[in-house]
This record gives structure tokens, sequence and C-alpha cells, in this order.
């Protein structure tokens, strides 16, 4: 009864955070493939939401309204992931990869490019003066901000010191941080925006660490290459470092793609470079503060190799199960059975 009462609590909360357009859309496209009324499909979203704690989003994501119950079962939506990462990551120490400079700060081993916060700059312009003379594109960000929002990415011939101050406060905006540029075959898959490698780690009841799985995100016209602003994401095989198939939109109005939608280049087969490294290189990071078990990293892949971006304690569950179509959510149920009895964070 008290799960129940969480869940229907959830409900709430979905309904208050939920991009109601992008639902209205979810809907009608749906009515019109299964031939279902929308009348019907919105008490069964409801009601998906209690009986397997996902978004009412995820029920048209997940594609429930075409699932038997075992496999509904399966699939990790945005309630159980809450629950799952509150502890796996508890609060009092998340702050270390919810805040960017924090995070930037703690693995700075693991980064490459040079980032600056604002308070940095109003003491010393002229790291800004050589920060802009050194790049040709800087990018601004907020040390509190979520899925690519806010993000600005200026060419520096249009800015001095002072000037990139201003835009930072405008902007709301307190880092800045040197545009990277790519490696060659992730510019040839896709040039519009940063395309970045998504490696989930996590630690076991050993503490030793395990790859929950490898996407890369591409960029679709696009200087950011989150999912929710209308990007691709494919699976990377784990052993060979090549995408495994199709890459897929989060918008399920959407095909699949075989190939890339401008560039053409067949995803199916395309070696990610410096993939080996970069795992070797999060398993690493995983181990610097492992008071955070599970862990989103995004990767950017240069020319001499791998470097850090950020890390995300509230890893995307689309991200991971979209592009293999399968729920993973007993994989997560396996590592609860076998830590819970070591936390009291669980919520069952």
């Amino acid at each position: 009864m008290k799960n129940k009462l969480k869940r229907i609590l959830y409900v709430g909360y979905y309904l208050y955070k939920m991009n109601r357009s992008l639902f209205w859309k979810f809907l009608n496209f749906t009515s019109r493939e299964t031939g279902k009324s929308k009348l019907y499909l919105i008490v069964a979203s409801i009601n998906d939401s209690i009986l397997f704690n996902v978004s009412l989003l995820e029920y048209f994501q997940f594609r429930f309204f075409e699932k038997n119950q075992l496999d509904k079962s399966n699939w990790a939506g945005t309630g159980f992931m809450y629950e799952y990462q509150l502890a796996m990551n508890p609060k009092n120490v998340r702050s270390i990869l919810q805040d960017k400079i924090l995070f930037l700060n703690t693995y700075k081993d693991f980064v490459s490019h040079t980032h600056l916060t604002l308070n940095e700059l109003k003491k010393d312009e002229q790291k800004g003066a050589f920060l802009l003379q050194e790049n040709t594109k800087v990018v601004l960000k907020n040390s509190n901000g979520q899925c690519g929002i806010g993000i600005v990415i200026l060419n520096t011939n249009e800015l001095t010191p002072y000037a990139l101050i201003h835009r930072l406060e405008n902007t709301g905006n307190d880092i800045v941080e040197a545009f990277i540029q790519q490696h060659k075959d992730l510019e040839k898959l896709s040039p519009s925006g940063l395309n970045t490698l998504r490696l989930i780690t996590q630690l076991n009841n050993e503490d030793k660490v395990e790859l929950l799985g490898a996407r890369i995100r591409v960029t679709v016209n696009n200087s950011i290459d989150n999912m929710a602003a209308g990007n691709l994401a494919a699976e990377v095989d784990l052993k060979s470092g090549k995408i495994s198939g199709h890459a897929v939109y989060s918008d399920i109005t959407k095909k699949d793609q075989e190939t890339h939608p401008y560039t053409k280049t067949v995803f199916k087969g395309y070696q990610i470079p410096f993939f080996y490294e970069a795992i070797t290189m999060v398993k690493e990071a995983a181990l610097r503060f492992p008071q955070n078990r599970s862990i989103g990293w995004d990767v950017a892949i240069t020319s001499t190799g791998p470097q850090l971006l950020e890390a995300n304690h509230d890893w995307c569950k689309l991200v991971w199960q979209l592009p293999v179509k399968k729920g993973l959510k007993p994989i997560l149920d396996n590592h609860l059975k076998k830590i819970k009895s070591n936390t009291h964070e669980y919520i069952n």
C-alpha cells in the first residue's frame, strides 16, 4: 500500500514536470498507429506508470502500448532510476558530480581542455585573454546545468575578456571552456557538434568496476548531443568498440536511422576511435571517488585520445535502453540485491 501511494505521488510529479506538447504528440501518433483511443492510452499510461514505476512519457518511449506485462517489468523508468541512483549515489556525496566546477577539479587528471570559472575571469582577465587567443571557439556552461540546457557556443574573434564576462553573466552561465575539436572520424560521422561517448560504470559489491554499457550520442544538425534535443544514440559493442546497429531517437514519431541523416555515414560497424583507452580512463576515474557507485561518464574523443567532459549521477535510462530496444532493469536489480545489505538508502 505504501509503495502504491508513493507511485501515485510520482504520477503527480510526472504531470507537473511533463513536456505536455511532447505527450500530446506521442499520444496522437500512438493512437493513429495502434487504433487505440486516446482515452484508453491515457488511462493505460497512468496505470502502467503506477505498476512499473515509469513516467507517462516513458510509457510511449518504451512502447508499452505493444508489450506484455513481463516485458514491461524489465524496463527501468524514471521512478526506479531515481530510487536506484539515490542508493548508489547518495545525496550527501553526489555533489561532486552535480557541480561541474567540483567535478573538473576532482577529476582534473582526466580533463585536457582549458576551463575557467566566472570568478577566475573576474580576478584575472589575462586568463580570459589567453583562452580567447588560443581557441577559435569557447563554450559557456552553468556549473549546475543539466541536459545541455543553457549551453552557448561562441566564436572567439567576436570577444574580449570583458565581453566574455558580460556574456557569461547575461546567459546565466559561470564556466567557460575551450571548444573541443573532436577526432576526425567522429567529425566525419557528424560535424555539427561534439559527438560524445557515454560510458556507464558500476561498482559491484566487491568494489570492482563493471561497464553497464557504451553508447555514442550523435548530433543531428545540432551543437549539443543530448537525445532530448533531437539527436541520435547508438549502442557501441564493448568488445570491438564498433557501433552495433541503427541509431535511435527518443522521439517515437521518428524512425531509426541506418545512416546519419546528413552525412549519410553508415552506423553499424563504425569504429569509435580510442575506445579501449576511453574504457580504461573511466574505470580509473570510477575509483577516484567510490562513494558514487553508478556513473554515466561523458567522454570526448580527440586526435590525441579521450578526455572527460562531465559525469552524471542521474545517467539517462533512455540513452541506455532505447538503442538496444529492451529493458535492462534486471541488471540493476542484480546490483541492488548484492549491495542492499550494505546500504540503508535503498527504497523498496
